[in-house]
């Protein structure tokens, strides 16, 4: 009798690993990286329009920081694409929330410096050249030195604590009543 031989094969189908999300803090992050992006975005877009009106130089951080918020928003675009096909993996988001994570520290240190650095700061020119000498009247000048400080009590808005450290110095100091 002949022997006959069966040959078996096996598929094997590979499906992609699938996380499950929860909802709720996944679009808490991507509401809040979003809005951020978009802000600092938007802040040195305008700081950038700002400079070639006055037709001064550019300074490396504001295109830094521009293309740090676009590919943050690229990235928030890229996460919304993989969340659509249900493909969005940790380690996508903890590798991509880390470079962004480390260029927005980078453009927070150098605009530090560029605010409150030791010399030629902002906020030691504004000091200098707008709050120690205020106009007033219906002038010119007078609109001009609103102007101007707005524009320095601007930049120190994302730095509550120290400008609540300066002021209480400067009230010690008798240059501020109470």
């Amino acid at each position: 009798m002949a022997r006959s031989t069966v040959a078996r094969s096996v598929i094997l189908i590979d499906r992609p690993h699938r996380y499950n999300w929860p909802e709720q803090q996944l679009n808490f992050w991507i509401f809040i990286m979003t809005i951020a992006s978009a802000v600092t975005l938007g802040i040195f877009a305008y700081f950038i329009t700002v400079q070639q009106q006055l037709k001064l130089g550019i300074p490396w951080l504001f295109p830094f920081q521009v293309c740090a918020s676009a590919l943050a928003l690229l990235f928030i675009g890229f996460i919304l694409v993989l969340i659509s096909q249900k493909q969005l993996l940790p380690g996508i988001v903890v590798l991509g929330s880390f470079i962004l994570f480390v260029l927005w520290l980078t453009g927070l240190v150098e605009t530090s410096i560029q605010l409150f650095g030791p010399t030629g700061s902002v906020n030691g020119n504004c000091n200098l050249y707008v709050t120690g000498m205020p106009f007033s009247g219906v002038s010119v000048e007078t609109l001009a030195y609103l102007e101007q400080k707005s524009i320095c009590k601007f930049p120190l808005a994302p730095f509550p604590r120290v400008c609540i450290v300066k002021r209480e110095r400067e009230i010690g100091r008798g240059r501020i009543a109470g």
